[in-house]
């Protein structure tokens, strides 16, 4: 016994014979002496019982190790799996079974050899985003609602790829946009919208699924592109995620568009982009729609007043607590920082008190997640807790607030109201 130890045993020896030695012995007075709580004095006196100076011995805290695998096994293991390199755990103790005749492993174990061996190794955690609530699709005018998709790319005759980009108005069924893009990225996307804005003023809404180049990974699931949408003041309105119906008018279009024009493909993208031109003007001008009344899109759609400048202006909010993102991408709030992305560095972002210590944090009228001001690390969450009562703000159709709705004005003076006459 090392002597630090002999030294403390010694002590709880003497505190015990003290005890036993007073005539009236006083557990809490003797205790006082020692510097020690009742409950510290009890342990000792009821290890003493049982087990004599032995007991008062410290044990180890460490928990207990499970017993570790033979190394033959594992060798086995570890051959097996060269043989089989992409059989997991449970595969492995098939084989297993015939050819070691001891107790067969579980499968945690197995796991744990192979990862231990360096055979397999755990998935990155991906972090928690908030994807569109969008709902159904709701619009009663013309350039309340554009819906966005790329229909599924295909290979043309001379070997190269189409990835075909449309732009619709919800209500009116009008084409804006039918361009053959040699890729989906988000520099081709904004061309592609920005000329539709110069031809037909902007949208209040614009929906379209979580995917790139309109959605991305980030707090909220904000591309640039979305950023770039809310600054200009229209509203992105995202799907939610395996619910291609959200936006059902859309993806019916593309059926359509996918019979006149690519059944089969044309040989280059030019001749490609001829039939896509061919069937707008037929589409738009010609062609009955029965969801109209039989009558072409033309019929129901007027170009939006909204006219596109090209100037972006930061949201303005109201009934929040206001902070700037840092160049890093986060934002400090009650001497705590939380990360919402660094694409929105310079921006202000609202956090709107909705009780029960949680903040909804907006971007816009967008909502980027839930802050939990009792996190000991701060992080935005994807949903809302399940503590704090939702209620539905129609005005912020996408969205879910967890109060009454916050409020997100764009610094231009317009409003819906003026723009349509209401």
């Amino acid at each position: 016994m090392a002597w630090k130890e002999r030294s403390v045993v010694d002590a709880r020896i003497e505190f015990i014979e003290e005890f036993r030695g007073e005539v009236e012995p006083s557990l809490a007075s003797v205790c006082r002496r020692y510097g020690i709580s009742r409950r510290t004095g009890y342990k000792w006196l009821r290890r003493y019982q049982e087990g004599g100076e032995d007991k008062l011995v410290n044990g180890s805290r460490r928990a207990a190790q499970p017993q570790r695998s033979p190394l033959e096994l594992e060798d086995l293991i570890v051959e097996l799996r060269g043989a089989h390199p992409d059989w997991g755990p449970k595969k492995l103790i098939t084989l297993l079974s015939s050819r070691w005749s001891g107790m067969l492993p579980v499968v945690s174990t197995v796991g744990a050899v192979l990862k231990r061996r360096g055979l397999i190794h755990p998935r990155r955690r991906r972090v928690g985003v908030r994807r569109g609530d969008g709902g159904p699709l709701i619009c009663t005018l013309p350039n309340d609602l554009w819906c966005t998709d790329f229909k599924g790319h295909f290979r043309l005759g001379n070997g190269y790829v189409c990835h075909p980009f449309t732009l619709t108005d919800a209500c009116s069924r009008y084409l804006l946009r039918c361009q053959g893009l040699p890729d989906e990225k988000g520099d081709g996307v904004r061309r592609e919208l920005e000329l539709a804005f110069q031809a037909f003023g902007m949208p209040w809404r614009l929906r379209s699924d979580n995917g790139p180049p309109f959605g991305a990974s980030a707090p909220g699931g904000l591309s640039r592109n979305a950023i770039w949408l809310i600054q200009l003041g229209i509203t992105p309105e995202f799907i939610t995620p395996g619910h291609p119906e959200e936006n059902g008018r859309h993806e019916r279009f593309h059926r359509t568009l996918k019979d006149a024009t690519a059944s089969p493909p044309k040989e280059d993208m030019p001749r490609q982009q001829q039939a896509f031109d061919h069937f707008g003007r037929e589409y738009n001008d010609e062609r009955p729609h029965e969801a109209l009344g039989q009558v072409p899109p033309r019929a129901r759609y007027e170009p939006s007043t909204r006219t596109y400048s090209g100037k972006l202006n930061a949201p303005e909010y109201e009934g929040a607590e206001v902070r700037l993102v840092s160049s890093s991408g986060s934002v400090s709030f009650q001497g705590k920082f939380f990360y919402v992305g660094s694409l929105l560095s310079g921006q202000p972002v609202a956090l709107y008190d909705v009780g029960h210590g949680v903040h909804d944090v907006r971007y816009g009228a967008h909502c980027l997640g839930f802050l939990v001001a009792r996190d000991k690390k701060p992080r935005l969450r994807p949903e809302r807790p399940q503590s704090v009562p939702a209620v539905v703000d129609p005005d912020l159709r996408g969205s879910v607030c967890a109060t009454e709705p916050p409020t997100a004005v764009l610094a231009s003076s317009d409003s819906r109201e003026e723009v349509l006459g209401l």
